[in-house]
């Protein structure tokens, strides 16, 4: 009995451990990682190491708000195989892919659904909260919030991971968009499972 109860615990904790793993990869699939990486590249330069004055601050203003733009609206994006193999992207609209394909395959599966804005919305909120408690940042826009709000600023960034971590657990997301590889047709996949 005692074996078979340890069982139980250790296939509920496997189940737990394959969700939580699950979500931190739809998490880092989520934020575009090349715009992130553009941000920790250039935002050095562009901010003079955190040191910088008033004509420092537009530039990096504009460069964070491209790159925001850049990541929510890679969330839009999606890809699919023609019947001869070659892969194609595109950009969810309410009716599905556009630009649309030659006929062969029905684009009209991917189109827009809620769960795409609450993607894009948290995709976007990650990567705000990472790009603006960046050091550089924090020091060139407030210097007095890092010295009277250390602990939150410590904080607030592993808060976003889990709370964007849960939602994603929950709502996996099904599009793989320019800049992931192309695993197949998640739509047909998900189809056949609710079936």
């Amino acid at each position: 009995m005692a074996h078979k109860t340890s069982l139980i615990n250790r296939s509920l904790l496997k189940s737990i451990k394959d969700a939580g793993l699950s979500g931190l990869g739809n998490l880092i699939k989520l934020l575009p990682t090349g715009s992130v990486f553009m941000f920790h590249f250039l935002n050095p330069l562009l901010s003079n190491n955190g040191d910088c004055e008033s004509e420092y601050k537009l530039p990096i203003q504009v460069f964070i708000s491209i790159c925001g733009l850049s990541c929510f609206v890679s969330t839009f994006t999606d890809s699919y195989m023609d019947l001869e193999g070659s892969v194609h992207y595109g950009i969810a609209t309410p009716t599905g892919l556009w630009p649309s394909g030659d006929g062969s395959v029905d684009l009209s599966k991917y189109k827009l659904q809620i769960s795409d804005f609450v993607h894009a919305f948290l995709s976007l909120g990650v990567y705000l909260v990472v790009t603006l408690l960046d050091f550089e940042t924090m020091r060139c826009f407030y210097q007095n919030f890092v010295k009277d709000e250390e602990d939150m600023v410590k904080i607030l960034p592993a808060i976003a991971g889990i709370v964007s971590g849960t939602v994603f657990t929950m709502f996996p997301i099904k599009r793989h968009g320019i800049g992931y590889p192309f695993d197949g047709n998640n739509y047909e996949a998900s189809s056949k499972m609710e079936s």
